[in-house]
């Protein structure tokens, strides 16, 4: 489900102060308690918050939101974020593209290119991907994840190391504002690790609330990256980083 714009709105406040209280949501929206303990159950649902007394906290960053939840979470922005990609990558190229609920948006963005050879770790772009006959799906082998369908283990990371390919298309569960990428398995942060060193063009996609967002796991820089693709660059901190490193950033609706 779409969050309200409420509960959008409880979130943002959560995400300045760490926790949100009934009393106090209720008298600033001009509704009952009840309504918000509605709100707050399905943000909490989601694992986006965690019940307190009283109120509700930021959900710690050690664990991911569901994947059928991550479908719903900015949709939209995760729509021209692919197609933003989408465009960046000629006919006739070679690729990686991992894991994620945005790195499936460029999948399906790249359906009207001709002659692409993309190898995976993500069964949905596959069967998305399937779906143009010119394309050359390779899947890689490994432990199916049965949350996502995505593929891990070391299998994996000594399958993606038999390529070296023109594009990755990579997404992260979050990102800090000194440009770390993160995520929350660190099988899955191997295989991302060998997908950025066997690309010579490496994209990253992501929507604004992964900087807003805290994973445990170290999967790499942004300096390693050529490219970010993102809908707002709500960071100048890391817009900074992004600078210092030369790594182009392309923002939906703006010029890079």
């Amino acid at each position: 489900m779409q969050l309200s714009i409420r509960q959008q709105q409880i979130m943002a406040s959560a995400r300045e102060t760490g926790q949100v209280t009934v009393d106090g949501l209720a008298h600033s929206f001009d509704v009952t308690p009840q309504t918000i303990r509605k709100d707050l159950n399905v943000l909490c649902e989601m694992k986006l918050l965690v019940r307190a007394h009283g109120g509700a906290l930021l959900a710690s960053g050690i664990e991911n939101v569901h994947y059928e939840q991550r479908q719903v979470l900015a949709r939209d922005e995760k729509t021209a974020i692919g197609q933003l990609c989408a465009s960046q990558i000629p006919d006739n190229s070679s690729l990686f593209i991992n894991i994620g609920t945005t790195t499936e948006a460029v999948a399906q963005a790249l359906l009207h290119h001709r002659n692409l050879m993309v190898v995976t770790n993500n069964l949905n772009v596959a069967n998305i991907l399937l779906q143009n006959t010119s394309f050359e799906i390779i899947i890689a082998g490994g432990v199916l994840r049965h949350s996502d369908r995505g593929i891990t283990g070391e299998a994996t990371v000594d399958f993606i190391k038999q390529f070296k390919l023109d594009y990755a298309v990579i997404g992260s569960s979050a990102l800090d504002e000194e440009g770390a990428l993160l995520d929350f398995d660190y099988r899955e942060a191997r295989v991302t690790q060998a997908i950025l060193s066997n690309a010579r063009e490496r994209f990253l996609v992501v929507d604004k609330s992964k900087l807003e967002r805290n994973a445990p796991v170290r999967v790499g820089h942004v300096s390693q990256l050529t490219d970010v693709f993102t809908d707002e660059l709500v960071s100048e901190q890391f817009r900074a980083v992004c600078e210092q490193h030369k790594v182009a950033v392309h923002v939906v609706g703006a010029d890079a």
